[in-house]
């Protein structure tokens, strides 16, 4: 009795198989057919992959030049080197993408050349990125109200000194 509750709890057998009745998630058909239609228009096994092509069409970066850019710019390593917009990408490559403040890291798992939608680009990687830094709470120093006009020459002053910013040299006391 007793085994029979433990195999109930593990979702297994006693010879520690999963049970057939504990199948996979089933994925949206929608998906599913998006990813067979990316799939076929990608390329043939054998055939090249260039990384500026594929981090814009799994939705890393915007457009095909911004991922030329990124490379030509030190921004994207493939296995721990940079790489030029023409590398090929081969499935098992671990991608790095250095965007504004964060880092992306994906490891490949399908080669695709056409852009797709999201949750079929989601799945043509494995991503191991840290999470994003939090936004902050209050607005940054600095800001202004919209409609507020120029500001003063003692506005300017003031949100140079909340950002932390010295114009020129170094500060001169008052009165001299």
């Amino acid at each position: 009795m007793a085994c029979e509750d433990d195999e109930e709890k593990s979702g297994g057998t006693t010879d520690g198989q999963p049970d057939a009745t504990h199948a996979e998630p089933a994925v949206d058909p929608k998906i599913a057919a998006a990813v067979a239609a990316a799939e076929a228009a990608g390329p043939q096994s054998g055939e090249p992959v260039r990384i500026d092509s594929w981090i814009w069409a799994v939705r890393l970066v915007k457009t095909r030049s911004l991922g030329a850019a990124a490379c030509k710019g030190g921004h994207v390593r493939v296995n721990g080197q940079n790489v030029k917009p023409a590398h090929s990408l081969r499935v098992g490559d671990e991608v790095r993408v250095r965007q504004e403040n964060r880092e992306r890291i994906v490891i490949v798992k399908r080669l695709i050349r056409k852009r797709v939608g999201p949750p079929v680009a989601v799945q043509c990687y494995v991503d191991n990125s840290p999470p994003p830094p939090p936004r902050e709470a209050v607005a940054p120093a600095g800001i202004r109200d919209r409609g507020t006009g120029r500001p003063t020459k003692r506005d300017r002053r003031e949100m140079e000194r909340l950002r932390g910013v010295m114009g020129g040299g170094a500060e001169r006391p008052r009165g001299q």
